[in-house]
């Protein structure tokens, strides 16, 4: 059965007094973000591609407003084919955006002291369609051109939101690679942000091992944590359990990872008890739908909502 419509956004009832939420002030983790879509690709989002409506800026600057009065101080930028690249005018569609709105975006977020990572993802897919915003480059493979043109790219993107530390490279649910060429993939793109001074994020799927069709993705990124450089930061996003053991895993093999936890408020909270427990310093807010004026007012209510969960400012 088809879905007709984006992901749905619902805002838990969450009720913090007395221990619970002194125990809430004491957990503040150091960078809690929100991630933000200028567009994005996946099999729910791709069938509504022809009516998907452009960025709205003004709405993304008060999801900022909101995130910078709860204490959020890092908001991930998922740009896709959501602007029009100077470089690459090819990649425009028609809900394409001037790239001059990516920048007073990132410039605004960093007037409100919030650290800005841009993100376009790399992974290969038939299925999740994650790499289809670069179409049609994307059938290029992992071939010298397709690298030479991603990095053009990446090189505008990081001009218009610069400057930046970071760069959300995605590479989650990639069906398409074999397990070399993820790892080689994943490495190529962090070669090339360490040479432009940038550290690399990815997605690690490897919550996902009891689900049969994942299984291959959370395989992939045990595969890929014993092959990549230790400088690159996973975001484990597991939105159905509590997992520590995969987070010791991690941190045991010398990497810094991140969560995004979902909206569950128990999970939040004890999601972050782990982090804090073995001295990791990220939490990511999710939700997947586009940021738009037809639905800012929710997404700003879940921010209010659920935020302080992560910044422990309540």
């Amino acid at each position: 059965m088809k879905r007709r419509g984006y992901y749905k956004l619902r805002i838990p009832e969450i009720n913090l007094c007395g221990k619970n939420l002194l125990k809430l002030k004491e957990q503040e983790i150091p960078l809690s973000g929100f991630l933000i879509h200028i567009s994005h690709y996946d099999p729910v989002w791709c069938p509504l591609k022809s009516k998907e409506k452009p960025f709205d800026l003004d709405s993304a600057l008060k999801v900022v407003d909101a995130m910078s009065k709860i204490g959020m101080n890092m908001l991930v930028i998922d740009i896709a084919d959501g602007v029009r690249y100077k470089s690459h005018p090819e990649l425009a569609r028609k809900y394409s955006v001037p790239i001059s709105n990516l920048k007073k975006l990132a410039d605004y977020a960093r007037s409100k002291n919030i650290e800005v990572i841009p993100k376009l993802n790399f992974s290969q897919s038939s299925h999740s369609q994650h790499n289809h915003w670069f179409r049609p480059h994307h059938e290029l493979f992992d071939n010298k051109e397709y690298w030479k043109l991603a990095f053009e790219v990446i090189d505008e993107i990081i001009k218009a939101c610069g400057p930046v530390k970071y760069f959300h490279v995605g590479m989650d649910e990639d069906h398409s690679r074999a397990y070399s060429q993820y790892i080689d993939a994943i490495i190529q793109l962090r070669n090339g942000l360490k040479k432009r001074g940038l550290q690399t994020i990815i997605w690690n799927d490897s919550a996902y091992w009891h689900l049969a069709k994942a299984v291959i993705y959370a395989e992939k990124s045990v595969a890929a944590e014993k092959k990549i450089p230790k400088d690159i930061i996973h975001i484990l996003w597991d939105y159905n359990r509590l997992q520590p053991g995969i987070i010791r895993r991690i941190v045991k093999q010398g990497f810094q990872v991140w969560v995004a936890p979902g909206a569950n408020p128990e999970r939040i909270l004890k999601w972050k008890e782990i982090l804090l427990h073995y001295k990791q310093k990220g939490m990511l807010m999710t939700i997947w739908i586009p940021c738009r004026k037809s639905n800012c007012s929710k997404v700003i209510k879940y921010i209010k909502t659920v935020g302080p969960l992560f910044t422990g400012k309540y």
